[in-house]
């Protein structure tokens, strides 16, 4: 808040940004009410209610992603009415008082927490949950992270920040596994889990579907996970209980290499099911999905649905041929070092370790035989040191010498090249049928959209923090903010349609923009501020902010009055 003052005239100046908007929203999710009931200022030494400064977190990742020691500094320009706050509170903001109030949520039942908030949100926007997509994927820390090795806070365990498999392809750097799981109705995040950085994907999906439930309210749902769902154990924990689920099926399975196997002396009576415009091009041909039901099911008696894109048919065909290039390049490299005269590849045993690298790191290993030739050349060196003369005697010495030679294996190829583009999933629902199973599939890359905004866009790295708890409690932040993300860009996409509007000019240039994203959204109202004139006997006049055309229509779509932009006076 800005004062200024001249000629006995005062002109203060309040930043609203786009916070009417998100808090249209928790208020229709009754956010603050419910963080109370689970946040109590029960502590009559905390000066700031810790329901108060969580929600001023979500605020604050919603439309700043400041750290915690920059909180007082950003909402000072802010009306204290948009952020939640009465004008006492303002000075109350520090990081101390804000990671206590992380310290209270790591201290509370969050996961009865984030089951009251997404049934709330459920029920005020209508969302659908009779289709749940879960993936997962981890978040890197830089440091030691020492304390954060598992041990208990306040009698509650805490995660383990740790080295395990990382699908950041860091594998320098520790990790938390970050498990989501959306809707299909608008990719609405309605559960998430935090995992030490060295658990398995397949260790999370039985606690992850019996909480689904609950949230539900009954098992007849259908869940939808990669591989790591294909165990026996995940897939009869879910079918047992009358849940049901579609899964892929990984290549370690005996079923994948059997209908592999069979394939190659029969020909699969494919049909079509699906024509897909081809999204890697505006004048590339459709990608033709076609699908057949597998006569064996799996091990544990479901059923096995094969499918055959062609696009990804000519993504695998080009694959194995770059990958072959990049072995014979390699192989010719090696063969090149080894004819050297300078070589330093004298022991098989290191030759043998580099051929080993190359077909490894190409993808070539089933591909490519490679042979190793030994040859023999004689060398002849004095008995004596010194300088040869008539009388210098010599010794004969062999020395060996390596070369390659290698070979396409051709039978390999084929077998392969027969296989290319298609994939199988297994599901155990007899009902849906092969299209309708291969769309709600191709539903799943949903959720890497929200892995993204939660990497890319509230940048979830709480570098900031080494207190295990607060690591946790803030990973909670993150996810409601995840949460208000999905749900503006659903009021904005599904009130679009409504309207008939097939894109807004929301990008640079005044480009057309066919989905909205909230970051877009959020960051067309910044610095958006309301003005009060002030002058002693005369009453206050109040300048709202000017919206632009296109604010307003935003606005207009989100179902968020202008009149909301009216700062209350603080």
């Amino acid at each position: 808040m800005r004062m200024r003052k001249a000629g006995g005239f005062a002109l203060r100046s309040r930043t609203v940004g786009a916070l009417p908007i998100v808090n249209r929203l928790l208020k229709r999710m009754q956010l603050q009410k419910i963080l109370d009931g689970y946040l109590p200022s029960d502590d009559k030494r905390i000066k700031l209610a810790p329901s108060r400064g969580i929600a001023l977190l979500l605020r604050n990742l919603m439309v700043a992603r400041k750290p915690l020691y920059a909180l007082e500094e950003w909402a000072d320009p802010f009306a204290p009415t948009v952020l939640g706050l009465e004008r006492k509170h303002m000075k109350l903001l520090n990081d101390d008082r804000v990671g206590r109030c992380l310290d209270r949520l790591f201290d509370a039942d969050r996961p009865s927490l984030i089951i009251s908030v997404v049934a709330s949100a459920v029920r005020a926007f209508k969302v659908r949950l009779n289709q749940l997509h879960n993936d997962s994927t981890t978040i890197s820390f830089s440091g030691k992270y020492i304390l954060a090795d598992g041990r208990k806070v306040r009698g509650k365990p805490t995660l383990k920040v740790t080295h395990g498999h990382s699908k950041a392809r860091r594998p320098d750097l520790k990790q938390l596994l970050y498990e989501l799981t959306v809707t299909n109705d608008g990719a609405i995040p309605v559960h998430y889990q935090a995992h030490g950085g060295n658990v398995t994907d397949d260790q999370t999906h039985r606690r992850t579907w019996d909480l689904l439930r609950e949230l539900v309210g009954h098992p007849n749902f259908l869940y939808v996970a990669d591989s790591k769902l294909c165990t026996g154990a995940n897939m009869r924990h879910i079918a047992e209980q009358g849940g049901r689920f579609v899964t892929v099926m990984p290549r370690t399975r005996s079923e994948d290499t059997w209908f592999r196997d069979w394939i190659q002396t029969h020909r699969v009576p494919w049909k079509k099911v699906w024509s897909r415009p081809n999204t890697r091009g505006k004048y590339k041909p459709a990608d033709i999905y076609r699908g057949y039901e597998s006569p064996r099911c799996s091990a544990e008696g479901f059923r096995i649905l094969w499918f055959h894109s062609s696009e990804k048919q000519r993504r695998d065909r080009i694959g194995r041929e770059d990958k072959l290039d990049k072995a014979q390049r390699a192989l010719e490299e090696l063969q090149e070092r080894l004819r050297s005269k300078r070589t330093r590849l004298r022991k098989r045993n290191k030759v043998d370790k580099e051929i080993s690298g190359i077909l490894s790191q190409t993808g070539t290993r089933g591909w490519i035989d490679v042979e190793v030739l030994v040859r023999t050349e004689p060398l002849y060196r004095q008995n004596r040191p010194g300088r040869p003369g008539p009388k210098t005697m010599y010794k004969r010495q062999v020395r060996r010498r390596f070369d390659l030679q290698w070979t396409q294996r051709v039978d390999a190829i084929t077998y392969d090249a027969n296989t290319d583009g298609i994939f199988p999933l297994i599901i155990n629902d007899s009902s849906l049928s092969l299209r309708r199973v291969l769309r709600i599939y191709k539903r799943q890359p949903r959720i890497e959209k929200r892995h993204e905004q939660l990497k890319s866009v509230h940048d979830v790295a709480p570098q900031y923090l080494k207190n295990a708890a607060r690591i946790e409690a803030l990973l909670c932040v993150f996810f409601l903010a995840l949460l208000i993300d999905a749900l503006i860009e659903r009021e904005m996409r599904r009130n679009m349609r409504r309207q008939r509007i097939k894109s807004l000019p929301l990008y640079p240039e005044k480009r057309d923009c066919r989905f909205p994203t909230t970051d877009r959204i959020l960051e067309l109202f910044d610095g958006i501020q309301c003005h009060t004139v002030r002058k002693p006997g005369v009453v206050d006049q109040d300048f709202p902010p000017n919206f632009t055309r296109m604010q307003r229509k935003i606005l207009d779509l989100l179902g968020v009055k202008t009149a909301r932009y009216a700062v209350a006076d603080d």
